[in-house]
């Protein structure tokens, strides 16, 4: 029902937003924020979106252009429930929790930083509304929401499918999520991740971490070129899949160090790799045309330069 739900929406919105009256044009990039905290017999989900991505609803305003917030208020509720509870998918183990109870919602300035920390956001979200004084404009403010979950227990094993891919052209989720004992996992997102584990395991981790590895080497043509230079002169398979795992694991090292802030976050490591990049092209090329090398030489190229190749902490687009 909620795939059906999805494509409606998704139909509806490609053939009928452009010329209605009351709709508005998609958002090009949104950012969903969203903090979840499994605690008794409840899960406490916050979500914070552009009020503006809510784009078939016709805002109350004012005269003078402002939010009406009296007549939005009444409104909440039920762009909360069509937006964002009927697509966020949660679960206890395998078994999909209910749908949520939608506790309480917020109006949010940009300049609102209460989403640092779980407490902070549960306490602005249950404050009063701002009233029509305050001379908010639709595009330029927050939508917070409390949603409930019920669980039968805090301990037990939890994934998510945020199911937020709806909002924008491109929507990037940042998640985290409380454990019971105390610790926050960090968690960001392009589009539709799927279901996603909320406390893995470190093979869950470790083996998330090598899947990126692998899809963010098919999504750069320098990593494929500098693949080509290294296979190019093997043809058994056996070579050929021990320079691209080692390759791969190299990566993926990479990839683990920038999520743990390991690697610089200046703004001229970048531009650096990005250069260090287009020479071990460059090598591999060149030494193709001299000579090819064996086997154990290209497979210790092939790990050494992997770690170059690694995406720095701008390129963390999917980290979990």
């Amino acid at each position: 029902m909620i795939a059906f739900r999805r494509k409606l929406l998704g139909l509806f919105l490609a053939a009928g937003l452009a010329g209605a009256a009351l709709a508005h044009e998609i958002p090009s990039e949104v950012t969903a924020h969203l903090i979840a905290k499994p605690e008794g017999d409840r899960v406490q989900l916050l979500v914070r979106v552009p009020l503006s991505s809510m784009r078939d609803t016709e805002f109350p305003e004012l005269a003078s252009g402002y939010l009406d917030m009296d007549e939005l208020a009444p409104k909440l509720i039920d762009l909360a429930t069509v937006w964002i509870a009927s697509f966020v998918e949660i679960y206890e183990g395998d078994t999909r929790l209910p749908k949520p109870q939608i506790a309480a919602t917020q109006i949010s300035l940009p300049s609102d930083k209460s989403f640092a920390s779980f407490d902070q956001a549960l306490a602005h979200i249950n404050e009063p509304l701002p009233s029509s004084d305050e001379s908010l404009v639709s595009d330029q403010v927050l939508f917070d929401v409390l949603l409930e979950y019920p669980i039968r227990s805090d301990r037990a094993v939890f994934s998510m499918r945020p199911g937020l891919e709806h909002l924008g052209v491109r929507v990037l989720t940042v998640l985290r999520f409380h454990t019971p004992d105390g610790a926050v996992r960090a968690y960001q997102f392009s589009g539709d991740p799927g279901r996603v584990p909320l406390d893995p395991s470190w093979v869950q981790a470790a083996w998330r971490f090598v899947e990126l590895g692998f899809f963010h080497i098919l999504d750069g043509p320098d990593h494929l070129l500098f693949l080509l230079c290294l296979v190019i002169p093997f043809r058994r398979l056996k070579p050929l899949i021990m320079i691209v795992t080692a390759f791969t694991i190299a990566h993926s090292i990479t990839l683990i160090a920038s999520a743990f802030d390991v690697t610089p976050g200046a703004i001229w490591f970048p531009p650096l790799i990005e250069t260090l990049i287009a020479i071990t092209v460059a090598y591999m090329a060149l030494e193709n045309v001299v000579g090819a090398s064996g086997v154990r030489r290209r497979w210790m190229f092939a790990f050494g330069f992997g770690l170059i190749h690694g995406p720095p902490p701008a390129d963390l687009a999917d980290l979990i």
